[in-house]
């Protein structure tokens, strides 16, 4: 059987370490800078990611995520030093909108799970963080700045992370090539516009997501943010409104 993690290198400092044997194929991102690392996103935390981040780098990491769901953070336990967004510090203390036994039904759904891992023990990450963020904070790794985006829709304190110095743009649950989901409750569909607004205007050279195909053009959040805006005019941009399928890519509403 393969590995549970797939890694990656997008460049000599930057790595990506994948979980291709669930469906959801959550993708963490390593930027290692001449004095820390950053490690976007923690995956499902069904193996140790921690170890196979010390196998890429000896400095300092510290964890941030796109948002606090279940499949972003359940390596966090690895990683004492660790960001989140003021917005979802609620679901870090209990109060995540989803029960632990439909967590656990979603871990298991599709996924090729290791011989010895117990969904019955499965649970999602909680925690303090070391750095409660609100958008437009500048992370200095050590010759490379990261940009802190707030882009909710998809969730309310949703991030995205700008690099503009190589134009890499971190994208979270916000872009990916498959179906996005915004029919949650903890959703909204007018946040996601507007979050696409702000994140279709940067100039982008690379998008990165966090879930399946690593092959995204730059334009897809300008193609994103266009449909959405379409939906909207026609009165659909609201929950209730139904799945909208478009080139490689799809909105639940």
């Amino acid at each position: 059987m393969r590995p549970w993690f797939t890694t990656e290198q997008l460049a000599p400092d930057t790595w990506v370490i994948s979980e291709y044997r669930h469906w959801e194929e959550t993708h963490c991102y390593l930027l290692i800078g001449t004095d820390c690392a950053l490690l976007i996103d923690t995956g499902l935390g069904i193996c140790n990611i921690y170890d196979e981040v010390r196998k890429l780098t000896d400095r300092p990491i510290t964890a941030i995520a796109t948002h606090i769901h279940w499949d972003h953070i359940g390596g966090h336990k690895y990683f004492p030093d660790f960001y989140a967004h003021e917005a979802e510090l609620p679901w870090l203390q209990g109060e995540f909108p989803l029960s632990i036994k439909t967590v656990r039904e979603m871990v298991l759904d599709r996924c090729e799970a290791p011989e010895d891992f117990d969904v019955s023990t499965y649970t999602m990450f909680q925690g303090t963080p070391t750095r409660v963020l609100r958008g437009g904070e500048m992370l200095d790794l050590g010759g490379r700045v990261i940009q802190i985006l707030h882009t909710p829709g998809h969730s309310p304190g949703h991030l995205c992370f700008w690099e503009v110095a190589r134009g890499d743009l971190y994208t979270g649950d916000l872009v990916y090539l498959d179906t996005l989901f915004a029919y949650y409750p903890s959703t909204d569909p007018e946040d996601y516009l507007a979050s696409l607004e702000v994140i279709a205007a940067l100039p982008a050279q690379r998008v990165l997501p966090a879930h399946h195909t690593l092959e995204i053009s730059p334009e897809l959040p300008c193609q994103m943010r266009d449909a959405l805006r379409r939906l909207k005019r026609e009165g659909k941009l609201c929950h209730g409104a139904g799945t909208f399928q478009y080139d490689g890519w799809a909105i639940w509403l």
